[in-house]
């Protein structure tokens, strides 16, 4: 037997020559393998793009929820349609009113109803508002005056003393001067009967140290 015939051959299947048979390799199962790692890698990449395709058509979507929420939340927790009190109780942002007793007023009698000042200034007086000149309506006003009255001070008191005093008188017509001191006048005209009772005076004078919050005009979003 030669000394290439592998074991167990016998002399059925002798090889001659001085080398082995080369063996090859099955390549079915090498293509099995190769086709089963394509079918991997395919489903893999449809996965992926599919995740892409949703991202692209629901992303929108979550920004614009997730963007609502936060609008939501911040409405919750941030400031309110309209001013919100301050430390002191009234509403932040706004002139800090003056009290009665810190303004001082004029009141001068435009009418022909003698002693009509007078009375008004006592009145005033009582409410805690402090009294300065009681005399008749200059010239420039005396008998010109055809409302209920009318309201003189400086452009500082337009959004001050002006309007507390006029919480006072009903439809009294409210302008300014060019003088610098912080008194004010109350002209009396010829259709003034009374002041105004001194309940809806305090009731006016409530709602103008502390008015309702004004809403928001609406910008068309849905109620969180």
């Amino acid at each position: 037997m030669s000394m290439l015939t592998p074991p167990g051959m016998g002399g059925k299947y002798r090889i001659t020559g001085a080398k082995y048979p080369r063996m090859r390799r099955n390549r079915g199962r090498r293509r099995i393998v190769l086709a089963v790692v394509a079918s991997v890698v395919a489903v893999g990449l449809i996965g992926w793009g599919t995740l892409q395709l949703i991202d692209v058509f629901t992303g929108g979507d979550k920004a614009t929820a997730a963007s609502s929420r936060g609008d939501c939340a911040a409405r919750r927790t941030g400031p309110s349609d309209g001013p919100s009190d301050g430390p002191s109780g009234k509403p932040s942002g706004l002139k800090a009113l003056p009290e009665p007793g810190q303004i001082k007023v004029n009141v001068f009698n435009a009418t022909a109803r003698g002693g009509l000042a007078k009375d008004v200034a006592a009145e005033l007086k009582k409410r805690g508002f402090t009294v300065g000149k009681v005399d008749n309506a200059p010239k420039a006003y005396d008998k010109k005056v055809k409302g209920t009255g009318m309201l003189l001070g400086a452009k500082s008191a337009t959004d001050s003393a002006l309007p507390v005093l006029g919480t006072q008188l009903a439809d009294a017509e409210s302008r300014t001067d060019a003088r610098k001191g912080a008194e004010v006048d109350l002209i009396l005209g010829a259709k003034f009967k009374d002041l105004a009772k001194k309940k809806d005076a305090d009731k006016a004078l409530a709602v103008l140290a502390k008015p309702k919050p004004t809403p928001s005009p609406s910008s068309g979003r849905k109620d969180c």
